[in-house]
């Protein structure tokens, strides 16, 4: 990855949704960011824009997907009229069906209206909806974005049999619904079994009726990380939901995530979050303290 080529975002705040209106530039270089974009498309001519290495000359109404880490350009494009919409990565990977949807369409680059009037039309109605609440004085603005959001990636979610011939053959694979099911099958059994004796990629892939090797990259397809990487971050979603409740001990918490160990507890939470279990319960219990 090229990181001259890298932009960053400042979202304001504390925010993981930001959205900006209108541009006097006509062209952007071929660049990258950590964060999600999307683009609906204003009138005016021309409207040229890059991701992924492939040229798109696009009209009016047409919506532009950039999902986090992808290379895009504006070759040469009237930006006065369009609206972007910008999402942390965070938000995608906080649901497994999210997860599920952005790397389904991880090769869809653009929706044209012209062949695809339905989706186009829903997403530029809730993209204007959007846009009223975030210009608003709203004190929720940023969740009924948030949850305007969702409903974008839901659309595109039930319309996906609509897009199936402009999808690469891995995505094509992915989608097929009894592979799906099998592994939405294994993630809510482990969400709900954490404590279980054997959660092994090997066990896993077992219950889901596959090999192991085809269960490593089928999964790996649907949720964008490995098994491991995967099931130590809900191991530490329980772990910090845990840590906000004073009366467990720091080894309790740690069991009870599935953790079989403190030392691997210990580094597993450090690597992620910065910081020692122990330091994170300390900081949060300070915080709830001052806002009381």
């Amino acid at each position: 990855m090229n990181y001259t080529q890298y932009e960053k975002y400042d979202f304001d705040k504390d925010s993981s949704f930001n959205m900006s209106f209108g541009s006097q530039k006509t062209c952007h270089d071929m660049h990258w960011h950590s964060y999600g974009e999307i683009i609906l498309v204003g009138p005016g001519t021309p409207q040229i824009y890059n991701v992924n290495q492939k040229q798109y000359e696009l009209a009016r109404g047409d919506i532009v997907l950039i999902w986090p880490m992808e290379m895009h350009a504006i070759i040469d494009a009237d930006l006065s009229q369009t609206t972007n919409i910008h999402f942390a990565n965070a938000l995608f990977n906080s649901l497994f069906d999210l997860q599920r949807i952005m790397h389904y369409f991880r090769n869809l680059d653009v929706i044209r209206k012209e062949t695809h009037l339905e989706v186009a039309s829903l997403f530029e109605r809730t993209i204007a909806r959007m846009s009223e609440i975030f210009l608003s004085e709203d004190v929720n603005r940023e969740l009924k974005c948030c949850m305007l959001l969702m409903q974008l990636a839901l659309i595109l979610d039930q319309h996906h049999e609509e897009f199936y011939d402009e999808l690469d053959t891995e995505a094509k694979r992915t989608s097929n619904m009894d592979v799906m099911s099998r592994m939405i099958t294994v993630t809510d059994y482990i969400k709900n079994n954490l404590t279980a004796d054997d959660l092994s990629q090997g066990a896993m892939a077992e219950m889901a009726g596959v090999s192991r090797e085809y269960f490593s990259r089928i999964f790996k397809n649907v949720t964008g990380k490995n098994y491991n990487k995967w099931l130590n971050m809900i191991r530490l979603e329980k772990a910090t939901e845990l840590l906000a409740m004073s009366g467990r001990t720091l080894t309790e918490v740690a069991m009870l995530s599935g953790f079989k160990s403190m030392p691997s507890f210990n580094r597993v939470f450090r690597n992620e979050k910065g910081m020692a279990p122990g330091e994170y319960r300390a900081l949060f219990l300070e915080g709830r303290d001052h806002e009381i």
